[in-house]
């Protein structure tokens, strides 16, 4: 899911910024640039994962109303298909009446055939809206990891200003760019 703190990016550039002002050194002023672009990105990705999340919800909702619209088919299928025996079975044993059962019995067969349909066609939503459910949870957990790397970046990169040394700045670049390489990989 998203970030616990909507303002958790906010607060790492406030801090790199006041860093920035006191130091005034150009790598201060790079690494404060560099921790508000990651901001923005995790920002942006943790929108996604949010989004996904939600996309995830509403189609798994959408395979269940599917298929509960395919069961009640089939089961007015049944119930048609139990009609047409118990119509055909009158019909078969003769009388004034017979030929009116084995019509009301052919009638039953005959939408049997529609319904049948009706059911193979909800039956396919469900399937659809259930890919789509799995593809979408799958992003999102791809999403979390990606949103993670850039909330540790941004984490790694004060602690450049802080230390006022290159390498965690480094650290947190690579970080930042697995991050950004795994959310559009996700949408490949």
């Amino acid at each position: 899911m998203a970030s616990e703190s909507p303002l958790e990016e906010l607060e790492a550039h406030e801090h790199a910024h006041h860093a920035s002002e006191a130091g005034g050194s150009p790598f201060i002023s790079r690494v404060t640039l560099t921790i508000a672009v990651l901001a923005v990105a995790a920002a942006i990705v943790a929108s996604l994962e949010t989004t996904e999340g939600d996309r995830t919800i509403v189609a798994k909702n959408d395979a269940v109303l599917q298929q509960n619209r395919a069961t009640d088919q089939w089961n007015f299928f049944e119930a048609k298909s139990i009609k047409k025996n118990i119509y055909g079975l009158a019909a078969d044993q003769g009388g004034a009446k017979a030929a009116a059962y084995a019509k009301v019995a052919a009638k039953n067969e005959a939408e049997q055939a529609d319904i049948q349909k009706q059911a193979k066609a909800l039956e396919a939503k469900r399937d659809a809206a259930g890919a789509v459910a799995e593809r979408s949870e799958r992003r999102h957990g791809w999403l979390t990891i990606a949103a993670t790397l850039l909330h540790m970046s941004i984490a790694i990169a004060t602690l450049a200003i802080i230390l006022g040394r290159p390498w965690p700045w480094i650290a947190s670049m690579v970080l930042a760019a697995a991050g950004v390489a795994l959310a559009g990989w996700v949408y490949i």
